[in-house]
């Protein structure tokens, strides 16, 4: 095993979890692989057509059988508590989990993304409560609008957050009484499946979650097409998000799609630079660079941008890449062997347009095994090139010197994806303009990725479809239902 702190167990397959058991390992099989050397850590046994129907007809029919969504408000607070008690408890196996088949550093999924899951699962068990439906009362009728759950849903999580993304959507399914269908990316399924052993000791019923894993061409698109799926929520890349769309239509399925960025960062000349470097250092770098709303793309204006460039390019190379276990390790190893093919080709594209390449570019020195890249920054003069304009989902950021916060603003906007901008101002004007004219489901000014579950998060353009967060999980996840009691007239 790979990690000093190697004490907890590591299934030999992962298969299936349906109706409350693990299915027999059976099928193809894929190997889940340990990103900081490339050695095999477990099987993954794919779910076929079959075991994905059996998984989405036991949802289906906990739902009609009211396992769940029968039980009264209290009951399912108590779960869903029960549930975030059992993860804090086992927060460090969950991090070392998913630290070994992610290769994101350790002590960032101990303090950050595992305990997420908890807040996730909290939020939406306090919201509970909250459910209320409007009525109106007329002389002859009493009216008001009941919010039902839609039924089987299929929540998909993408390999750069496997659980602390599934959990967002489970939490937000189950808190409007919906039965669910979980399905990971194929190289990251450790975490979930501990996961799902605790949601049995929590008391959760059998067929109320259940887990298939697989490919997104098998498993994924047997499920998605599945007509007793009523609702999907996926997050990953826009390309994947056009063929469950696509997919969706022929059944009428709801859909929410949180896709890719190419997110603009704006150093604005009145920006405090050094909050400014920080700020730009941890939007690109977090997580190993692989996060859909990075600022991968930062824009200075020429008045600060020799100060800027030259602390940002010092940070960069302080970084510390390494071993995800060790508690120094600030970049860890990319997440799997294509998408670090993927990402290294953007080195040579770099090369081929003639951009200057600042620091990075290759892989750190006495780090030969493993899916390692450095930080790596390039000096860019336009938002033509193909690094300006595709996601990398790694370790990489262009930098661009603009004119103005006009032109900022403009080549901001230049783009296919939506999801997040950034500014840095020290200009009240400023953040007002760019709040009105960024084209972005988010817009930060003097922050760097931050999140509210109670406020909506999506993107515009080929970042997705639809909002996550409480209201846009609400309108997905259930459905409405006017009602008209007629009110007897007084003899």
């Amino acid at each position: 095993m790979t990690s000093d702190n190697a004490r907890w167990r590591v299934p030999e397959f992962v298969t299936s979890f349906i109706d409350g058991r693990w299915t027999a390992p059976t099928g193809c099989r894929l190997p889940v692989v340990d990103p900081s050397n490339g050695f095999q850590i477990a099987m993954l046994c794919e779910a076929d057509e079959h075991e994905t129907g059996l998984a989405v007809e036991a949802a289906h029919r906990a739902f009609v059988e009211r396992r769940w969504s029968g039980k009264s408000v209290l009951q399912k607070q108590q779960a869903l508590r029960r549930l975030a008690e059992l993860v804090q408890g086992h927060i460090d196996e969950l991090a070392w989990l998913e630290c070994l088949n992610t290769g994101i550093p350790l002590g960032y999924l101990r303090n950050i993304q595992i305990p997420r899951v908890v807040r996730n699962l909290n939020f939406y068990a306090d919201s509970l409560s909250q459910h209320s439906a409007p009525s109106v009362v007329d002389p002859n009728f009493l009216r008001y609008v009941a919010r039902e759950p839609i039924g089987a849903v299929a929540l998909i999580s993408p390999w750069n957050a496997p659980l602390a993304l599934a959990s967002t959507k489970l939490a937000a399914a189950l808190a409007f009484g919906n039965t669910c269908l979980i399905k990971t990316a194929e190289q990251t399924p450790l975490a979930i499946a501990r996961f799902m052993e605790l949601t049995v000791e929590a008391d959760f019923p059998p067929g109320v979650v259940n887990l298939v894993n697989g490919r997104g061409s098998v498993t994924g698109n047997h499920l998605v097409k599945h007509p007793l799926v009523r609702a999907i929520s996926f997050t990953g890349g826009t390309e994947t998000g056009r063929h469950i769309a696509a997919a969706a239509a022929h059944g009428l399925t709801r859909v929410d799609l949180e896709l890719g960025g190419k997110s603009a960062n704006i150093i604005s000349a009145s920006a405090n630079i050094e909050d400014a470097v920080k700020g730009a250092i941890a939007s690109i770098f977090t997580n190993n660079g692989q996060q859909c709303f990075a600022g991968s793309r930062i824009l200075v204006e020429r008045e600060i941008a020799p100060r800027f460039i030259e602390a940002f390019i010092e940070r960069a190379k302080q970084i510390r890449v390494g071993s995800p276990f060790s508690p120094d390790t600030e970049i860890g190893p990319l997440a799997n062997l294509n998408h670090l093919q993927r990402v290294t080709s953007f080195f040579g594209s770099a090369r081929s347009e003639g951009l200057e390449i600042l620091t990075g570019g290759g892989r750190p020195p006495g780090l030969d095994a493993g899916y390692y890249v450095e930080p790596t920054v390039v000096l860019t003069t336009s938002n033509a090139s193909r690094l300006s304009r595709e996601e990398v989902f790694g370790p990489l950021a262009t930098v661009q010197v603009v004119e103005s916060f006009d032109q900022a603003l403009l080549v901001a906007n230049d783009s296919d994806y939506g999801l997040a901008a950034y500014l840095w101002t020290n200009d009240l004007s400023q953040s007002l303009r760019a709040a009105e004219r960024l084209q972005a489901g988010m817009v930060l000014v003097n922050a760097s990725m931050t999140v509210d579950l109670r406020l909506p998060f999506g993107g515009y353009k080929n970042s997705g479809l639809g909002r996550e967060g409480y209201e846009g999980f609400r309108n997905l996840f259930t459905q409405e239902k006017t009602v008209s009691i007629a009110v007897p007239a007084v003899s």
